[in-house]
């Protein structure tokens, strides 16, 4: 398990050093985003029977080796399919699709990262659960998270066509990114009126093109029935989403936001994420919940990356950092260790290396 341990203490490291100047370029600053990309990219894409999905993905590679294109752009999340029908046609298996997706989910999560005050801080706490869990163990969803969090970070600088264009994206590789399509409305100060008239058409046309003749089957996938791979597990990753909620709302005094748009949009991420503890109790499956919860788990590294300081009178910075580096070494070791599916996850073996 090693290497995610790897990948999990080279952001630590530079956030644990960077306690007092988080923007600070050493001598070799300009390269050490794109190397921790191309990492990220590497183990994420040529991963080697890694991963709850990874057979799953397999069959779909097999299962359109022979389906002609327009049948394939029919499918249910067109873009992941177009993608693995290509790497089919050009006999480069399942790491090509898987690289791809690396390339996507990695370029949002670090222009994510970036935009946050303490970048490398909130690159670790995305490691031991999302990039772990999520990116190397549902693909399509890992993507329309990428890109969801790229749009994100275009939302709070008042970019709406942005954000929707990136959502839209997101929704080609899992349709159930259309439900952050409302924040383009909710989170904009002014203009609401315009705003509501031209993302309500998108979301219709959006909606009619990727939903319209899936909703039978997400509800019977997501709400009727419970999965017990998809559900296990539900309640902690709410729980995990919901102690941010808690505290951006309980320091969003100190928040030094960049737009009303900005405040508005993690506020309404935080609302949400506290909706997703009664939603848990009273929906009759925790799958649906536990889907969409994933969408909010942006919320750990925007309050975790800021927390140190509207702490920093309690301690300093430095120790909160620890503090928060040693929580999600916890959560990391105890996936590893305890989780029900991490056995898909180990030993990681990468292709490169089972070639020799």
């Amino acid at each position: 398990m090693w290497p995610y341990w790897f990948l999990f203490l080279l952001p630590s490291f530079s956030a644990a050093m960077s306690a007092t100047r988080p923007h600070a370029k050493g001598r070799y600053g300009a390269l050490t985003w794109p190397i921790m990309g191309i990492v990220l990219v590497l183990m994420i894409g040529f991963r080697f029977e890694v991963g709850g999905d990874w057979f799953n993905y397999q069959a779909h590679y097999f299962d359109v080796l022979d389906v002609p294109l327009g049948e394939v752009l029919e499918r249910p999340d067109p873009g992941y399919y177009l993608l693995t029908w290509l790497s089919a046609q050009w006999g480069l298996g399942v790491f090509l699709v898987n690289t791809v997706c690396g390339v996507l989910f990695s370029w949002g999560l670090l222009a994510f990262c970036q935009a946050q005050p303490r970048p490398w801080l909130a690159l670790a706490v995305a490691v031991p659960y999302l990039v772990t869990v999520v990116a190397m163990g549902y693909s399509r969803q890992g993507v329309a998270i990428g890109l969801a969090m790229l749009g994100l970070v275009r939302l709070a600088r008042h970019q709406n066509l942005q954000f929707v264009l990136c959502v839209g994206l997101a929704a080609t590789f899992h349709k159930t990114a259309v439900l952050l399509i409302p924040l383009a409305v909710l989170a904009n100060p002014r203009g609401r009126l315009w705003s509501a008239l031209w993302v309500g058409i998108t979301a219709a046309l959006m909606y009619w093109a990727l939903l319209a003749e899936s909703v039978d089957a997400l509800v019977t996938n997501y709400i009727v029935a419970e999965y017990e791979y998809e559900s296990e597990g539900a309640a902690i990753r709410v729980t995990m989403n919901a102690l941010p909620a808690m505290l951006l709302l309980l320091f969003r005094r100190r928040v030094v936001w960049q737009s009303a748009a900005e405040r508005n949009l993690w506020s309404l991420m935080a609302w949400a994420a506290l909706a997703t503890i009664p939603l848990l109790i009273l929906l009759p499956s925790s799958t649906a919940v536990d889907r969409m919860a994933l969408y909010l788990i942006p919320l750990q590294p925007f309050v975790f990356s800021r927390l140190p300081d509207w702490l920093a009178r309690f301690g300093g910075r430095r120790i909160w950092i620890v503090s928060i580096l040693a929580y999600y070494a916890a959560v990391l070791f105890v996936w590893l260790l305890f989780a029900s599916h991490a056995q898909y996850w180990l030993p990681y073996r990468f292709y490169l290396f089972e070639l020799l």
